[in-house]
């Protein structure tokens, strides 16, 4: 999940075959290719959690901050590869109010050609907010949901054309918890931040299996992990 430079979290692949790219519709929106798989003829999408983390496991230090992880131009065009897949993301409400600076790409800080592609792959995308102190989301195609329901998102995955992420490590302890999450994305940043949010939950045990890895120039390492089933 790229997160806008500068922004903080108030509160405590060998690479992988991403989809190819495409250039972005004439609306300004990234096409996105169907990602809907068979696994012994059952047809499926996922559900993805795709964190850039310190090497000590926090997505955000003891501050909120996370400019330590902003990535270079060799991640981004990475995750965004991986990100274009997607058709759906879930958040909960702080990690949305982070994410919705991308609704708007014309800030100074966003005209890069890859970032500027990010943004056309946020914009065409549903985002599902799981708040029940939100009173209005100032995005497109955006709704409000009050509660995690578990099952509401086994329907929203069984019913899906495109593949979903799940944004911030308190909603996706929830989703791991309920059995949801199907790929582990990690991104190990090479900084030791010493404490923060915590990238994975506490007190849930699964077993996964490695899929791929890749090692960027800059140190970073992604780590692909599916949940075995």
């Amino acid at each position: 999940m790229l997160r806008p430079r500068a922004r903080h979290l108030s509160g405590p692949r060998a690479r992988s075959s991403p989809a190819p790219r495409s250039a972005p519709s004439p609306g300004g929106h990234a096409e996105r290719p169907t990602t809907r798989r068979r696994e012994r003829g059952a047809v499926i999408t996922r559900l993805i959690y795709a964190p850039i983390t310190s090497l000590d496991g926090y997505v955000a230090d003891e501050k909120g901050s996370f400019d330590w992880a902003a990535p270079d131009d060799e991640l981004l065009a990475f995750v965004n590869d991986l990100e274009r897949p997607v058709g759906t993301y879930l958040f909960g409400r702080r990690m949305y109010e982070v994410m919705v600076a991308w609704e708007t790409p014309d800030a100074p800080e966003f005209q890069t050609p890859l970032l500027q592609e990010f943004a056309g792959l946020w914009h065409a995308a549903d985002k599902v907010v799981y708040s029940r102190t939100l009173r209005e989301v100032s995005g497109a195609r955006t709704r409000i949901e009050r509660d995690f329901d578990a099952d509401a998102v086994r329907h929203m995955k069984a019913s899906a054309v495109h593949d979903l992420t799940v944004g911030g490590p308190h909603l996706a302890a929830l989703a791991f918890d309920a059995g949801l999450v199907d790929d582990c994305h990690l991104f190990l940043v090479p900084v030791i931040v010493g404490g923060g949010t915590q990238t994975l939950p506490k007190h849930v045990r699964i077993q996964l299996e490695l899929v791929d890895e890749h090692r960027f120039g800059s140190g970073v390492v992604h780590l692909h992990y599916r949940v075995r089933t």
